[in-house]
C-alpha cells in the first residue's frame, strides 16, 4: 500500500480516473493540495472519494499583495471539514517572487499558528528561500510547537538537518530520479526512513521512467522504487513506512 502526500487532483484533466489507475496500481491514499482558497470547493467535491485528504492553504506565489494573505480565523474555520489534514501549501517561495517577501512571511505565520491552534500539520513549500524558512521555523517552533514536513525537497543536508531537528517529515518527489538530483539523492541516503514521505506533485515533475508525460499519483511508486534502491532496501518496506509515516503525521487522516 502506497500515500500520495502531495498531489493536485483538480489540476489533472480527469481527477477521478486518476484516482482509478493509483488504486490499481497499489496507491490506496491521496492527499490532494489546496494552492489557493478559492479550490476549496472544488477540492472537498473530490475528497468525497474514499481515501482522499485534502488541505487548506495558500501557495506563496500567489501572495502578490498584502489583501492576498489568508486569515488565521478563515484557515482555522475550513479546517473543520472532516476530510481538511493539514495546512497549506504554504511557505516561502522567492525564485519567482522576490517583491513580497513580507507579505510571504505574513502568509507563511498566518498558516504556522493555524497549525499550531489546531494541531494539524504544515505542507511547506520553499525555494531560494532556506535561510529565512529555518529561521522562521526555528523561532516558530520555539514560542508554539507545531509539526510539518517539507514537501518536494530539493535542498541539502544541512537545510534538512535543521528541519528534522524541529521534527519535521521531509517528502521525496519524482526528482529523485532526475540525472541531476546528486544532492537529493545524498539527502535521502541521509535521513531515516521513518521522517520521509513520497509524493508526485502531480501533475507535476513526471518521475522516470514517465518523463515527458503528465505525472498522476500512481506513479509514486517509482519514488519509492528509488528510494528502496538508494537505501538498500526493499520497496515494500519503503511503502510500509512511508504509509505509517504519513498517518503518524496527518493524524486526522487515521
Amino acid at each position: 500500500m502506497l500515500v500520495d502526500s502531495h498531489c493536485h487532483l483538480n489540476m489533472l484533466p480527469d481527477s477521478l480516473e486518476s484516482i482509478k489507475r493509483a488504486n490499481a496500481a497499489g496507491v490506496s491514499y491521496m492527499q490532494t493540495i489546496c494552492t489557493k482558497l478559492s479550490e476549496i470547493d472544488e477540492l472537498l467535491n473530490i475528497v468525497q472519494e474514499d481515501g482522499i485528504f485534502a488541505s487548506c492553504g495558500v501557495h506563496p506565489c500567489h501572495i502578490k499583495q498584502d489583501t492576498d494573505i489568508p486569515s488565521v480565523d478563515r484557515l482555522v474555520e475550513l479546517s473543520q471539514h472532516k476530510k481538511i489534514i493539514g495546512f497549506g501549501e504554504t511557505g516561502l517561495d522567492y525564485y519567482y517572487q522576490q517583491h513580497n517577501k513580507q507579505a510571504q512571511i505574513k502568509s507563511f505565520t498566518n498558516h504556522i499558528e493555524a497549525s499550531s491552534m489546531k494541531g494539524l500539520p504544515l505542507i511547506v513549500h520553499t525555494r531560494d528561500a532556506d535561510s529565512d524558512m529555518s529561521n522562521i521555523l526555528r523561532s516558530e517552533y520555539e514560542n508554539s510547537k507545531f509539526s510539518g514536513l517539507i514537501h518536494c525537497f530539493t535542498s541539502d543536508i544541512n537545510f534538512a538537518k535543521k528541519v528534522l531537528d524541529i521534527d519535521f517529515y521531509i517528502s521525496i518527489s519524482g526528482i529523485v530520479t532526475f540525472k541531476n538530483a546528486a544532492a537529493i539523492v545524498e539527502v535521502v541516503k541521509y535521513v531515516p526512513l521513518d521522517r520521509l514521505l513520497i509524493e508526485t506533485d502531480s501533475p507535476y515533475l513526471a518521475p522516470v521512467p514517465m518523463r515527458g508525460k503528465q505525472n498522476e499519483p500512481a506513479f509514486v511508486r517509482f519514488v519509492a522504487e528509488k528510494i528502496a534502491e538508494l537505501k538498500n532496501i526493499s520497496k515494500e518496506k519503503v511503502a510500509e513506512q512511508t504509509t505509517n509515516n504519513f498517518f503518524k503525521l496527518f493524524t486526522k487522516a487515521a
